[in-house]
Parts: C-alpha cells; sequence; structure tokens
C-alpha cells in the first residue's frame, strides 16, 4: 500500500485531516515523563493512546530526537515502531527535511525508510530532481517537497520573482511567477512520474497556498503553522482544499501535545477542521 492509499484510507476511517506533530522536546516533557528511562517514548506512546482515533498521521520532527544524541535517536525509532506495530494504518511522516547528492540521500532513505519504517519523508528541492532521485524512486513512500513554508522568514527566497519583467505593461501580482510556483510547477509536472509527490505550503500564508492550489490540481498537502504559529483554519481551509473536499495535511505539534488535555485539544481541531469541509 502506498503511502497515499494509507493517508486515504485513514483520513475516511477518522473522518480527519489533522496530523499531530510529535515534536517532543525533551525540557518541555512533564517532569514525570522526564523521570522515566525512555522519557520521550513514553511521552510519545501516551500522546498516540489519546489520539490515535482522531488522526491521519503522525509527523515526528527529528531535531528534537537528534538534539539528544543516541538516546533521542533510540526513542524516534521506538515510537515509529511502536506506530508500526500498534497502529499500522496511520502513516508515519519523518520531518527531516532532506535533500543533498544522490549518495547522501541512499543514506538518508534507508535511515528513514529502513531503519525508522517511515512512510513519508519531508524534503528540500534546492538541489534538483535529479539529486532527490533516490527518494523519488521510493514509489510506496511520501516524499513531500518544501514549497511555501510557514516560518516569517520563508520569502527571502522562497517569493523571489523570476520572471522577466512584462513588455508594454505592468505585470499583474497574481500572475508573477515566484520562486515557490516554479517548485510547485516543477514537481507537479516533472517530479511526480511515481504520483508519490506532495508539497510543504504553511497555514499561514493563506494566498499563496489558494496559488498553489490551483497549480497542482487535487495533490495532496501538508499545511505547518496552524495552532502555535497562528495560522487561521477557515482561511486555510477555504484556500486549501482540493475538489474532494480533502487533499490537506493539517499538522499542529506544540498545540496539541503540550496542552492541558492533548485529546479533547485535537478532537477540537478535528471538529472545527471537519466545520469547513461540509
Amino acid at each position: 500500500m502506498t503511502f497515499a492509499q494509507k493517508l486515504e484510507n485513514i483520513g475516511d476511517k477518522n473522518n480527519s485531516l489533522l496530523c499531530v506533530g510529535l515534536d517532543s522536546r525533551f525540557e518541555k516533557l512533564q517532569k514525570a515523563f522526564q523521570k522515566k528511562d525512555y522519557p520521550q517514548f513514553a511521552f510519545n506512546k501516551w500522546i498516540i493512546e489519546q489520539t490515535h482515533d482522531l488522526v491521519c498521521a503522525y509527523k515526528p520532527n527529528t531535531a528534537f530526537y537528534e538534539e539528544r544524541g543516541a538516546d533521542g535517536i533510540t526513542e524516534l525509532k521506538m515510537t515509529c515502531h511502536y506506530l508500526v506495530k500498534y497502529y499500522p494504518e496511520i502513516p508515519i511522516i519523518l520531518d527531516a527535511k532532506r535533500g543533498d547528492i544522490g549518495s547522501t540521500n541512499e543514506g538518508y532513505v534507508k535511515f528513514a525508510f529502513t531503519y525508522l519504517s517511515a512512510d513519508a519523508i519531508t524534503l528540500h528541492p534546492y538541489l534538483g530532481k535529479e539529486a532527490l532521485r533516490p527518494f523519488l524512486d521510493q514509489k510506496e513512500k511520501g516524499c513531500i517537497i518544501l514549497c511555501k513554508t510557514s516560518n516569517p522568514g520563508s520569502g527571502e527566497f522562497q517569493d523571489i520573482s523570476i520572471d522577466p519583467p512584462f513588455e508594454g505593461g505592468a505585470q499583474r501580482a497574481e500572475d508573477e511567477n515566484k520562486l515557490y510556483k516554479t517548485v510547485a510547477q516543477s514537481v507537479v509536472k516533472k517530479w511526480n512520474s511515481n504520483g508519490n509527490c506532495m508539497l510543504v505550503v504553511g497555514a499561514t500564508y493563506p494566498k499563496e497556498l489558494a496559488e498553489v492550489r490551483k497549480i497542482v490540481g487535487d495533490m495532496t498537502l501538508l499545511i505547518p503553522g496552524i495552532g502555535a504559529q497562528g495560522g487561521d483554519i477557515g482561511k486555510t481551509l477555504q484556500a486549501g482544499l482540493n475538489s474532494k473536499g480533502a487533499g490537506m495535511i493539517i499538522n499542529s505539534s506544540r498545540g496539541i501535545i503540550f496542552s492541558k488535555d492533548p485529546r479533547e485539544e485535537a478532537k477540537k481541531l478535528r471538529e472545527n477542521i471537519n466545520k469547513y469541509r461540509s
């Protein structure tokens, strides 16, 4: 089963576009978890048990495990393997933002898909299709390419206009071919021969999200920026839903996992998302 099929199946079963980000930074864990032998794994297991019937995916960010060295990587592996064993229908998106030359990427492929058993991974497009070939060739796995990211400084490069000015008249803003649009165009037209590509577009930029949706058709988009980063649910859904009323993986991390009641927060967000889908 491909990542896309797995995502669609669990989305239908749980009636959910919600992805919970397992950004389980050790310093932010409750003291009770910090004292355990495997603190991040224990915390993640607790979150998973509270939310598994409310989500379409889980997304651990490798940085919060890598910062603890071998112990953190071990607990990341334990988390992924726990999901594979007990909730195999829920896809795992490894938020690692990889992208290097081909031979290096072969190592990243084995780490993500063999060692951790993840279903998808986030990737940088900057080195081009040829460099990412080891990922793109994994037909069963998801390749989620950074396009228009949610951070405030994303426009420094992503918003650069790469078209020459029109002759004989001013260029309309909506026609301006900015770099993030070129990424979207390249991925949908040239990179997606195996049907395993998706894009990252932040909820903090609903206008740009709507533009990307026009370019990529029904392709699924990973949407960070809801919750702690302040993305608006209504504007995000209006801009990003595809023709099937889906096509979005809406991620919330800190806003759920470090709340007083993670299950209630996840349930509330799923219901709020679904309100705009009907």
